[in-house]
């Protein structure tokens, strides 16, 4: 079995959008969407442009797609054979998460014999402007082919058009589309070339919304005819302008070659797991053809580049579930991800003094310059179709603190300490006023509480003492001591309030967790009315009871273990788990790490597997309320790294040494990765209990 490559026989159409986030391809300066050449906007293809936004009239600000120089579709004696109108005979995709390449091979039976179609697509790792495809028709009869292939000017957006005027034309063997953002001013441009290796008519359609070449030959039989194209897609952002690309072959192996040094850096190994191994190895893919190596300065949306979907922006995400597989892989990587923090911070200090608040409040739904796109509405509600009032924006407060753990990760695993003086300094204190100022103290009490907030449980809005807020805020107070010795950040840390604990160890969410209605996921669920309502918020299903969404409490053990004993981090998974919807994909690799931590390996595997095969699997949740979430899950692909590097194998740093603690589940007999730490390269190999390390 090749555990590199990613397949789907057979068609369903049913699952066209699913297909677009599982054969994601893409680089870091854009995301391809894996859908079909002949796919146009009904069908949600998409060339996402990372770190390029706009907004139209009162519509959400959201991430900007490109003109699509990937359409392509096929006539054969007049008459058009394309998915998903025609049935077909044959049809498989594949995806090659070693080398970056998305295969397709679709046979259509016509009249008079058959025809197929195959096809190779990929983003290119060495120039990232752009995408190479190669298409291949035969026939097992002669016939007249046609292929139309070029730009496709109807772009799917989903609160656009972001590009409402797009000029499309021809320049030397290039067509081209152009247009402008309309509230950021900003210049997309897609070119596209194509050439037959083979002798064929040439004509060129200029349509209202697309650009075309039209390839025509008679075909013999049993003769495979191979198109190639060439699509630059570039905005006036880029500090560069775009490169003409090599030929073909040129470009394809130097993008294979960069692909295959990712797999021996990334790649893991699992003795006895092909599934595991596939599915973990398929995340690490995803975190590599979306990270921003054409960049110094920039971070990896929430959904990736998988299109639109939450505005494009970044979360807190990056910070908690991403930055770890780069830190120990790419720490380069690792440090563009910060440095975009640190050049948004105007952002939020801005934020902070909007809502009357010190120091920095980082954006919820981060955009250029720090902007947060979050919405006062967030969600609309199914029954009366009205955007309902949410407090994501305004009381999730957690993100601040999010930042300074990353920028101390970032110092204890590469120590590289520039960072601090190219900002991080600034950051780290900037967040430790934000919290002081949203410090309140009781006249009859000498502990500091934070009220009115939002954890990591969103399900449950406007709350007082947050467990994992507080201790986040606790450790900026840390971080700025130890950065400044400024005693004052040291007398904050100790008297911010503790949590409070039943007698059982359990630790309560915040104050009045365990007074609400002390119920199930599957009570909760039953209490719908729609499937796509709503569990959170003013009237929510779950608002009123224990059922939470996403690990909060369980994420803040994980966070800081060395708080807790053994005994307690099990009893707060017992009661957490239970109640828990996971209803993010940032919840299951909280369990599941936990869970080795305490020495239950074989409990935290399917939740390791859930994270893991976020995306290979259909079943995620597609819809809050009535707007759509559908797309890929980069948190859960850098949890699944985080459970297996650090939960299973038991990766940790300890007086400045690498040291393993393997909790492996059962069927695993090792495991073997490589990782970065203070400049060098490691091989770490897992057997049983035992391990070695070795200096590459």
């Amino acid at each position: 079995m090749n555990t590199h490559l990613i397949c789907e026989t057979g068609f369903d159409s049913e699952k066209i959008h699913f297909y677009g986030n599982k054969f994601l391809t893409g680089n870091g300066y854009m995301g391809v969407r894996g859908t079909l050449g002949e796919y146009r906007k009904e069908h949600l293809p998409a060339i996402n442009l990372a770190g390029i936004y706009d907004k139209v009239g009162d519509g959400w600000r959201e991430s900007v797609n490109a003109p699509n120089g990937l359409y392509t579709y096929l006539v054969i004696d007049k008459e058009a054979y394309t998915l998903p109108e025609k049935e077909v005979s044959e049809h498989e995709m594949c995806l090659d998460i070693s080398s970056g390449i998305l295969t397709r091979k679709t046979v259509f039976t016509t009249p008079k014999g058959t025809v197929s179609l195959t096809a190779e697509r990929m983003v290119s790792m060495t120039n990232h402007n752009l995408i190479l495809e190669a298409y291949s028709v035969t026939a097992d009869y002669a016939c007249k082919i046609s292929v139309f292939t070029g730009i496709d000017a109807a772009i799917w957006d989903i609160y656009g058009p972001h590009l409402p005027k797009i000029e499309l034309h021809q320049e030397g063997t290039y067509l081209v589309a152009s247009g402008t953002t309309q509230e950021t001013n900003i210049g997309v441009t897609t070119q596209e070339e194509a050439f037959c290796l083979f002798q064929s008519q040439e004509k060129i359609h200029i349509n209202e919304d697309s650009i075309l070449h039209e390839f025509l030959w008679d075909a013999e039989a049993n003769v495979s005819y191979r198109i190639e194209k060439k699509v630059l897609v570039s905005t006036s952002r880029d500090t560069k302008p775009a490169t003409k690309p090599q030929d073909y072959e040129t470009e394809r192996n130097a993008h294979i070659r960069f692909w295959n040094q990712i797999a021996d850096d990334s790649y893991f190994e699992i003795m006895g797991d092909e599934r595991g191994e596939t599915a973990l190895n398929y995340s690490l893919y995803h975190l590599n053809c979306i990270a921003p190596r054409h960049s110094e300065s920039l971070s990896i949306p929430a959904r990736g580049l998988s299109g639109q979907v939450y505005k494009g922006a970044v979360f807190w995400d990056t910070e908690m579930f991403m930055l770890d597989y780069f830190l120990y892989t790419y720490p380069d990587i690792a440090k563009t991800l910060l440095k975009y923090r640190i050049d948004t911070l105007p952002g939020a200090l801005e934020k902070a003094k909007s809502y009357g608040l010190d120091g920095a409040f980082y954006a919820w739904e981060s955009h250029e310059g720090g902007l947060d796109a979050c919405s006062d509405y967030n969600i609309v509600d199914v029954f009366t179709k009205r955007p309902m009032r949410t407090f994501f924006r305004d009381k999730q407060v957690h993100i601040s603190g999010a930042i300074v753990y990353a920028l101390k990760k970032y110092l204890r695993i590469t120590g590289e300490t520039d960072i601090l003086t190219e900002g991080g300094e600034k950051v780290i204190l900037a967040c430790a006023e934000f919290y002081r100022s949203l410090l309140l103290k009781r006249a009859t009490s000498d502990f500091y509480e934070i009220y009115d907030v939002v954890g990591p449980d969103e399900y449950h809005e406007r709350v007082n003492n947050n467990a994992y807020t507080n201790r986040m805020a606790k450790f900026v107070f840390d971080a700025a001591y130890e950065l400044s010795g400024d005693t004052q950040w040291q007398k904050l840390s100790a008297q911010l309030i503790p949590p409070k604990t039943n007698q059982d160890g359990v630790i309560e969410q915040f104050d009045g967790y365990f007074k609400l209605e002390d119920c199930r996921v599957a009570d909760v669920r039953s209490r719908l009315l729609d499937p796509k309502e709503y569990w959170g918020g003013a009237y929510g299903v779950a608002s009123d009871t224990q059922v939470i969404k996403q690990a909060d409490v369980v994420a803040m053990m994980c966070m800081f273990r060395e708080d807790f004993s053994k005994e307690q981090m099990k009893a707060n998974i017992d009661y957490y788990e239970p109640r828990t919807e996971h209803g993010s994909s940032l919840s299951a690799c909280m369990y599941s790490l936990l869970s080795c931590y305490t020495g239950h390996p074989d409990f935290a595997y399917p939740f390791f597997l859930k994270s893991a095969e976020a995306d290979i699997l259909p079943g995620a949740k597609q819809w809050i309320g009535l707007v759509y979430i559908g797309g890929t899950h980069p948190a859960a692909q850098g949890g699944a790294w985080i459970v297996a590097a650090m939960g299973f194998a038991g990766l940790q740093i300890r007086d400045g040494k690498i040291t393993c603690n393997p909790q492996l589940p059962k069927g695993w007999n090792g495991m073997k990765f490589k990782i970065n730490y203070r400049g060098k390269q490691y091989e770490i190999i897992i057997s049983g209990d035992s391990y070695q390390i070795d200096e590459l």
